[in-house]
């Protein structure tokens, strides 16, 4: 259009013919320079690059002059720029657009200020590749497009020229005696600089180190984290594969004091070993056999001497293995271990503290799947699918707790109490024990044996390990008597106080203490026979006597009953016949405790008062202030009676009593043979 409008002024200023002439010359030149592009590009450009039809006859310009079409030409065009070399062609290209004006985008040169087109920024990738030639002098290709992001990251500024020091020290004409200065100054803080940046950078290290760590720790805490740790979770236990156990080296043999259990548990070998036997006659394998008793009692011992006999694949588990937090855990566990044990059907699978599992189910609204293992267990045990040839072995020592559903027949068809073993089990047991350890010929089994009434077996075994602990601390040989009484008292009465300072005198009052318990005991028809004296500080007593039964009492007479509270008021009547009534002591308390407990169980459990008769009061604080006042009238007159008989003892046997305090102020410590030979006048040979 300006083009246009440039012509028209023209030509109503000037002859037609002068500025068509001036306009021939321009277009010779222009479409020289266009045929020399043409040869250059390839062909789908030369559309856009045709030499223009347009003659200056249809211009009006024909009758223009040469020198006025010079003028014309050198006022209209600029001094042409000069040609640029021609850059390698690139994957992305410029847009003919993009150049400042139309002319310069058709022909590569500028027009001047006439014609000004808008820069368009897009690019577009090239499909073909384009050939160079020295030839071409178009348009210069723009560089590769990188984004604006990223050229804070691939593109720096050069930043300035690297000048050394006598470059420095010339632009800034120092004079001589300031350079020395002047180097100097540079070099510290050049060095400076260079520490300060090793500071920096040492500072960045640590701090990412300790970032990198403290990120690691949070990772492992969220992972450790229930709420958040599920899908990292590695459940182990009963979730993987569940592997029967081998207890080759435990047998029957090892088991000592539960000859029933071990009864029970043999024909459940031999169930394993030979089911023929038992099926011939229709019968079928038990299910479930319950192992009941206290603890230390042998019950997981039995299980593995169980897994020991039967040549059978063994699985053990624990009832704290099924509990989890997460709803589903327990139950999977159970589902896993049955199935692992119907694969390798016949086998055995001991559960050991039952009760951890085997609960009694409660509805709570606060664990509303509190109930689903158990219900699994059920289901496995005696459920819709059979579980031949699986036999469940648990063991507890809180069967009140169970299930009730859990242990009816057909879940755990025997139950097996295995109790606390009597005088001749504990006998086995500790020769059992002693056989492991280097221990003296002349010692008695049997009479610690005597002395351990309602030890279980592994009390016993820590026993025998307190003995062998103290006869190596005492660098001795073998294992003594001695040893042995001196654990049963550690563990019965606690450790020996001898750093305790006990005046004569308090020692005094409990020799004849101990002494008089001990003539009431000897010197009375059916006491039980006296094992030990002593006077050394052991536990909370200053000191005791003991008394052994021959024989594991299963029930008492009321002689008996007498008896004991007899023995027990011995020492306070001994402290009231020595020194007096005014210089009784304390020490006498436990006694009556002990007295006071055996009257009242024989007016109100065992039916042994006349004037109560044999009705029982389990609760005397819910009967009648009459009752209370009979029983405990009842109560006062067996203990007074007791006293009395105690004191006509000592009354008795005065002498002897005075021999055995003397003895044991002498030697502190004075088993039955000793005592004996005191009473029957003897000298003692220590």
């Amino acid at each position: 259009v300006h083009v246009l409008r440039v012509c028209l002024f023209f030509q109503m200023m000037l002859p037609l013919s002068q500025l068509t002439n001036a306009l021939h010359s321009l277009k010779n030149s222009a479409t020289a320079s266009v045929q020399t592009l043409h040869r250059d590009l390839t062909p789908e450009y030369n559309s856009v690059l045709k030499e223009p039809n347009v003659s200056l006859r249809d211009l009006g310009l024909s009758e223009m002059r040469v020198s006025q079409l010079d003028e014309l030409v050198s006022r209209l065009l600029p001094t042409p720029l000069p040609e640029e070399p021609l850059a390698l062609p690139s994957v992305w290209r410029t847009s003919h657009l993009s150049s400042v004006s139309f002319f310069h985008n058709k022909h590569g040169t500028l027009l001047g200020p006439l014609i000004w087109v808008q820069s368009r920024g897009f690019k577009t990738l090239r499909s073909k590749t384009r050939r160079t030639e020295s030839g071409y002098d178009g348009a210069v290709e723009s560089e590769p497009y990188t984004p604006a992001f990223m050229k804070g990251l691939f593109q720096r500024d050069k930043g300035l020229e690297v000048q050394s020091l006598n470059q420095l020290l010339k632009q800034r004409n120092l004079p001589d005696n300031q350079q020395e200065a002047f180097k100097t100054g540079f070099t510290e803080g050049f060095m400076r600089s260079q520490a300060f940046t090793q500071r920096t950078q040492d500072s960045l290290r640590r701090t990412r180190l300790i970032l990198l760590v403290l990120l690691l720790l949070g990772i492992y805490g969220l992972s450790r984290t229930p709420f958040l740790s599920v899908r990292f979770r590695t459940t182990s236990g009963l979730d993987s594969a569940v592997d029967p156990i081998q207890m080759k080296n435990v047998t029957f043999e090892h088991v000592k004091g539960v000859e029933e259990a071990k009864n029970e548990l043999q024909d459940v070998v031999e169930f394993l070993k030979n089911p023929q036997k038992f099926t011939v006659l229709g019968g079928k394998l038990p299910k479930g056999i319950l192992l009941v008793g206290p603890p230390g009692t042998g019950k997981t011992l039995l299980a593995r001497a169980v897994a020991g006999e039967a040549d059978v694949p063994f699985y053990y588990a624990s009832g704290s293995e099924f509990d989890e937090m997460f709803v589903g855990v327990g139950a999977s566990r159970i589902r896993n271990l049955f199935k692992e044990a119907k694969a390798n059907a016949p086998c055995v699978i001991f559960i050991d503290e039952l009760d951890s599992v085997g609960g009694k189910r409660i509805e709570s609204p606060m664990h509303p799947y509190s109930r689903q293992t158990i219900n699994q267990l059920l289901a496995e045990m005696d459920g819709f699918k059979p579980n031949e040839g699986v036999i469940v072995v648990g063991a507890t020592n809180f069967a009140e707790a169970l299930d009730s559903a859990l242990v009816r027949p057909g879940r755990f068809d025997m139950q097996v109490t295995v109790p606390r073993p009597d005088v001749k089990g504990r006998t086995e047991i500790l020769n059992w024990y002693l056989s492991k350890i280097k221990v003296d010929p002349a010692v008695d089994a049997e009479i610690i044996a005597r002395g351990t009434v309602g030890f279980s077996g592994a009390e016993l075994e820590n026993l025998v390990n307190q003995a062998a602990l103290k006869a190596a601390v005492d660098e001795k040989e073998m294992v003594t008597m001695k040893d042995l009484e001196f654990a049963k008292d550690k563990i019965l009465m606690g450790p020996e106080r001898r750093s305790v300072e006990i005046d004569k005198k308090n020692k005094t009052i409990t020799a004849y203490h101990e002494s008089g318990h001990a003539i009431v005991a000897y010197f009375t028809k059916d006491a039980m026979p006296i094992n030990k004296a002593t006077i050394m500080p052991r536990g909370p007593t200053l000191g005791h006597v003991s008394l052994l039964p021959e024989n594991d009492r299963w029930s008492e007479t009321r002689a008996q009953l007498l008896a004991q509270m007899d023995v027990s008021m011995g020492g306070r009547v001994a402290e009231e016949l020595i020194f007096g009534d005014d210089y009784i002591t304390t020490g006498a308390s436990s006694d009556f405790d002990g007295a006071t407990k055996i009257a009242k169980m024989m007016v109100t459990r065992f039916g042994m008062s006349d004037k109560l008769g044999v009705m029982t009061y389990t609760d005397i604080t819910k009967q009648s202030p009459e009752t209370q006042a009979a029983v405990e009238q009842e109560v006062r007159i067996l203990l007074k009676d007791s006293y009395e008989r105690a004191k006509n003892i000592l009354k008795t046997y005065s002498t002897e009593h005075k021999k055995l305090a003397d003895a044991l102020l002498r030697y502190e410590t004075l088993d039955a043979k000793e005592i004996q030979m005191v009473l029957e006048g003897k000298s003692l040979d220590h």
